[in-house]
């Protein structure tokens, strides 16, 4: 049987196997998460984890992480931390007599927002430019990040004392949601027993510019027209759905569409299908569910 065409080269193939199986060494069990964060991540979009506390929101956003060669920085958010404590200041340096910018934690490649409906929501603001033009502006001078760059926030759903839900602004620039859920038997099992973490830094031998490679491979990817008709269709139902207070944005769709190619890629291909789609869609509520039960699959 002929492999199916993949759009970049068989290292590169070899190596997001390997980025998959890092990631696969800390959260045991959760294949189906760990494949759809690398989705985001190739897709260029930022991930919401949310789920109850102790299931491993904050180990897979940091083994995702480190498990690339690339820049990564963890901020623990609070009520008290300012906007500037993440994009940075501007300061008058007296030496040379002109004002110097000192860059904050968000210039990385990968930002780990723990947390992140603990702080205020002029702080959590600060994030959109960033997460949507992937720069920075500030006193009227913008400042372009690194790339890749990704936020990968957590949250805990359950508490709400001293928390700041994200406006739905903020959560639209999320690419996915995703809970990570309890774990099966086996899995904590293996928990258990191997309570040591095990994700080191560039354990897939990924790199930045690799990573960079692989989202341009993404927009190769070939997706018919009967099957961007199918996400536009369920695209549509969301917003005549008399559940759904707001349907998909058309940033929401862009993202869709981007997210079908990634996983695309990271399942060797070079061309998108229908149960791509259903498989991204059903990320969401189980509205989504039901939505996808009306829409015709292409053939």
């Amino acid at each position: 049987m002929v492999a199916p065409p993949v759009p970049f080269s068989p290292d590169l193939h070899r190596k997001l196997a390997e980025l998959e199986a890092a990631v696969g060494t800390a959260i045991r069990g959760k294949q189906d998460v760990i494949r759809l964060s690398i989705v985001c991540l190739l897709a260029r979009g930022h991930l919401l984890i949310e789920d109850v506390p102790g299931v491993g929101k904050t180990t897979l956003a940091q083994s995702l992480a480190r498990s690339v060669s690339c820049r990564f920085h963890r901020l623990q958010f609070t009520s008290d931390m300012l906007p500037s404590d993440v994009l940075g200041v501007t300061i008058y340096n007296a030496h040379e007599e002109a004002f110097e910018f000192k860059p904050g934690p968000i210039f990385t490649n990968f930002l780990l927002a723990d947390e992140i409906n603990r702080t205020t929501p002029k702080t959590q603001s600060a994030l959109l430019e960033a997460m949507n033009e992937s720069q920075v502006t500030l006193d009227g001078r913008s400042h372009s990040l690194p790339r890749p760059f990704m936020v990968i926030a957590t949250q805990n759903p359950v508490e709400h004392h001293g928390t700041y839900p994200l406006p739905e602004s903020q959560l639209d620039r999320f690419l996915m949601r995703l809970r990570v859920g309890y774990p099966d038997a086996g899995s904590e099992r293996q928990i258990l027993r191997n309570s040591e973490p095990s994700a080191a830094s560039g354990a897939s031998g990924l790199a930045a510019e690799d990573v960079v490679r692989l989202q341009e491979a993404v927009h190769r990817v070939t997706v018919e027209e009967a099957l961007v008709d199918y996400m536009l269709a369920i695209v549509e139902k969301t917003r005549a759905h008399e559940s759904l207070a707001l349907g998909v944005s058309p940033r929401g769709s862009q993202a869709l569409y981007r997210a079908v190619q990634a996983l695309a890629v990271v399942e060797g291909r070079d061309y998108a299908i229908p149960d791509d789609v259903k498989r991204l869609a059903e990320v969401g509520e189980r509205i989504i569910e039901e939505i996808l039960s009306r829409v015709e699959v292409p053939l």
